[in-house]
């Protein structure tokens, strides 16, 4: 991002008038009523209210609110009220003005949604665990209340990404992490693909910088190919379009890097082994929606003269759409070169509500509309899992995040009735689906007169009776079996009640033996026999004992209330020993403003690794200072690390790798065709040639093709790199590539 450069009052003045000027063009120019005396009045109000502010950047701070109404008119294709509540959205939690003076000056609905987004304006994570889940049930309330408030609230995170540059490094891993694990689902969810997209890609971006300048340099080098390729693709098809009359547009549609990186490291492939950068879509005009599932079909006639279809690869969304409203007909057909490539058949209506999701729905509003449904079903396990707030703020998160992404299977009731639930869903998932009694006493499914236990994942189509008993009750086991949102929220929510009484009886009988046995109970006592136990709270010692998993003798009772002192406290207890020594034992606090510089190079580094990630030096890293101002690091796309970001962001602090590496464990796996003497090859490439130092070696033929993993002592990630370009270089290794 360019950094903004100071300019005259005047310059400045005009540079914001033509900023607003855009917005009032792009929304005189789309197909609303024009009201643009109110738009007008809320801009004038609006750069009255914020007059003097500046962004981070150094710019004038109304630029901010009036770049969101432009991505709400402009990319989302919203109305006036919209564009009002989006100049307005900052007015009520950063001027004097409040609900009331809105309301006064623009009516109620304006003023609902800028309340609405005043609710959720610190983001969803706050620095208190609490916070966090508040304000995050906040935004779904506000969603719930008027759909309009998050597709604002999209609006105004998809431009803090685009200005992230002028945040410090720390904030950007914080604001990032946020963005992937909430805002981008739920943008997904709400079917708001190109934001979702751009907001991954930014997000990226700002995570990975390196990784996402080489994919990106990739796909600038291979652009002029990938369109002649789909040029030739589409040829044959494009005439027959013409010869049956139909007005369309074909748009070549590229993988976004964030997706193509993903795919790399979870299928550990290189850039070129991605079949399906290629993607077509063909958007046809219709002006009748009765015949628009047909002429979709039809399309897809053109592609089965011509071209080679995968026979696993056909998605119908006409006739059973996405949760989120998503309609089109996917099919995959070989292209030149041996090319797969995704071809999406779309009405233009279609095409609107895939791009734009329910801000389209908005657009296309006419009384009750059937694809809001939908939505209205969404909302309706939204709101039943709201009505039973889980208390730990990130399980809270993680409960609602199963319910973000629309990847779905179809499973019927014995009456034919049809649910949707969660790809990997269930026998239970589906139990809790019909009913939470159901769900509760469910044993068995039946399907295809078959029985399937609990755990059993359903596949879309089936057809799944539920065998109940009124015997069973929930077990914690359970847990493990629920995909699904409203399954985990309503075990965990019937598990707690039944934890409450447990721990209730445990107490009772605790505290009985320790009367018993004249203990006075205190703080000290309850650390060593929690930790004893490897237990992490009272209530779980009090439901082991209700449980009778745990015996207590009065022998280990009475020696964890002995108090001894330590040997180091009765020293730091003597009067000898200087308060300035004492306190010089302390360590400094880590500085979360500055980068701050890994040393592992010293005796000690000046850093912790955590077993989750194992990063190397030369890893994308990001530290988490914990409670004893240590850094941990973690790689910057780790699962826990994502959590961390979204959760912990003011314990965050940018890192960057200074001296030199002292040596790392690093497993290679290694794929290609056997042959005598290839292993001696591997050996001498790695450890003659390039003086590594080989810990491990692990290698297994089957037939004609082997696997080895290659445990190796390297100082950079630089260097794992090396080691994998040298043996691709052997003749027969067609793989080899880090997996640890």
């Amino acid at each position: 991002m360019t950094p903004y450069l100071p300019q005259n009052p005047q310059d400045e003045d005009r540079m914001v008038e033509n900023a607003y000027q855009e917005v009032l063009h792009a929304y005189l120019t789309s197909n609303h009523r024009k009201k643009v005396e109110i738009i007008e009045r809320a801009f004038r109000f609006a750069k009255d209210a914020h007059k003097g502010v500046r962004r981070r950047s150094g710019e004038p701070y109304i630029l901010h609110p009036i770049a969101v109404a432009k991505i709400v008119i402009s990319e989302l294709g919203l109305g006036s009220t919209s564009i009002c509540a989006a100049l307005l959205h900052d007015v009520i939690e950063d001027t004097e003005y409040t609900r009331e003076d809105i309301e006064a000056a623009f009516g109620a609905k304006i003023a609902d949604i800028v309340e609405g987004l005043t609710k959720i304006s610190g983001g969803i994570f706050g620095d208190k665990a609490s916070m966090q889940a508040e304000n995050f049930r906040k935004l779904l309330l506000s969603m719930s209340t008027d759909i309009r408030v998050v597709l604002i609230k999209m609006a105004d995170r998809l431009h803090n990404m685009r200005t992230l540059g002028s945040m410090r490094q720390e904030k950007q891993y914080k604001i990032a992490g946020e963005t992937l694990y909430i805002y981008a689902p739920l943008a997904h969810r709400l079917g708001l693909f190109k934001i979702k997209q751009e907001l991954e890609d930014l997000a990226f971006r700002y995570e990975h910088p390196t990784q996402y300048a080489a994919i990106m340099e990739k796909l600038s080098e291979t652009e002029e190919h990938r369109q002649r390729i789909v040029e030739e693709f589409v040829s044959p098809v494009r005439k027959m379009l013409d010869d049956a009359g139909f007005k369309y547009e074909i748009k070549a549609r590229v993988k976004s890097a964030y997706s193509i990186f993903n795919k790399m490291q979870n299928k550990n492939i290189p850039f070129e082994e991605i079949y399906d950068v290629y993607a077509v879509r063909i958007i046809f005009d219709n002006d009748d929606d009765s015949l628009e599932k047909i002429r979709c079909w039809q399309i897809y006639t053109f592609f089965t003269d011509g071209h080679r279809l995968h026979p696993d690869r056909l998605r119908d969304w006409t006739s059973t759409p996405k949760a989120n409203g998503y309609r089109a007909l996917h099919l995959t057909a070989m292209g030149p070169e041996g090319k797969w490539i995704e071809v999406q058949i779309r009405s233009r209506k279609m095409d609107e509500i895939a791009e734009l999701g329910y801000a389209a729905h908005w657009k296309y509003k006419t009384g009750v509309h059937e694809d809001e449904s939908e939505l209205d079903t969404w909302m309706n396990t939204i709101k039943d899992i709201l009505a039973n707030p889980e208390p730990n703020a990130i399980d809270f998160l993680d409960t609602i995040k199963l319910n973000l992404f629309s990847t779905e299977i179809y499973v019927f009731t014995p009456k034919g009735d049809l649910i949707t639930l969660p790809s990997g869903s269930t026998v239970l998932d589906m139990a809790f689906a019909i009913h939470s009694e159901v769900g509760t006493h469910c044993i068995a499914g039946k399907i295809n007169h078959r029985l399937v236990p609990l755990s059993h994942r359903l596949d879309s189509g089936d057809q799944v009776e539920i065998i109940t008993s009124e015997s069973q009750s929930p077990q914690e086991e359970w847990m493990k079996f629920c995909h699904s949102a409203k399954a985990q929220n309503r075990l965990r929510s019937i598990l707690r009640k039944d934890h409450k009484i447990l721990a209730e009886r445990g107490k009772k009988i605790f505290d009985e033996i320790l009367e018993k046995e004249g203990i006075t109970p205190s703080n000290q006592f309850f650390s060593k026999l929690l930790a004893s136990h490897h237990l992490q709270n009272r209530n779980d010692l009090y439901i082991m004992i209700a449980n009778d998993v745990l015996n207590l003798s009065p022998k280990e009772l009475k020696e964890m209330a002995v108090n001894k002192k330590s040997l180091m406290k009765k020293i730091l207890r003597n009067p000898f020993v200087s308060k300035k020594n004492a306190d010089s034992q302390k360590k400094e606090p880590v500085n979360r403003k500055e980068v701050y510089v890994l040393r592992p190079d010293d005796s000690t580094p000046n850093y912790k690794l955590d077993s989750c990630c194992a990063p190397v030096p030369g890893d994308d890293v990001f530290g988490f200072v914990d409670d004893d101002e240590c850094v941990v690091l973690h790689k910057t796309d780790c699962p826990i690390a994502l959590r961390l970001k979204s959760a912990y962001g003011q314990r965050l602090v940018a890192t960057s790798w200074g001296g030199v590496a002292k040596r790392f464990l690093a497993t290679i796996s290694i794929d290609g065709i056997d042959r005598h003497g290839i292993l001696e090859e591997i050996t001498a490439t790695v450890s003659s040639r390039m003086n590594i130092n080989i810990r491990g070696l692990n290698i297994a033929a089957r037939q004609e093709v082997f696997h080895c993993d290659l445990t190796v002592q390297i100082d950079t990630v630089e260097t794992v790199d090396a080691i994998c370009n040298a043996l691709k270089n052997i003749k027969g290794i067609k793989f080899a590539r880090r997996t640890s």
